[in-house]
């Protein structure tokens, strides 16, 4: 059986641009997966009385994509901070 295991983030050095764009990508991914919650959860789904109607339901997601963002900016689940420290071990590995 191969060992399949990643050295932490902490023994990766990646220059200061690299690790923003690691985190930027990591926090993008934990907003889309926030956001698939959030729709799942039923946030922006449209009351039985006074909806909006289809315009509602369009711009839906927008509300819950924007929200998601907002979550995960602010710290989110933890999901970024995972997903961060598993891109930098790759790269680390990559380099």
């Amino acid at each position: 059986m191969s060992d399949l295991t990643l050295s932490p983030a902490s023994h990766v050095t990646l220059s200061p641009v690299r690790e923003a764009e690691l985190r930027q990508v990591a926090v993008e991914l934990e907003s889309s997966f926030l956001a698939e919650m959030l729709r799942h959860g039923g946030l922006g789904t449209p009351r039985d009385s006074f909806g909006g109607g289809h315009g509602e339901d369009q711009f839906a997601s927008f509300l819950r994509t924007e929200q998601a963002r907002a979550m995960a900016a602010s710290g989110g689940i933890g999901l970024a901070e995972s997903l961060f420290n598993a891109l930098a071990a790759r790269d680390g590995a990559a380099q």
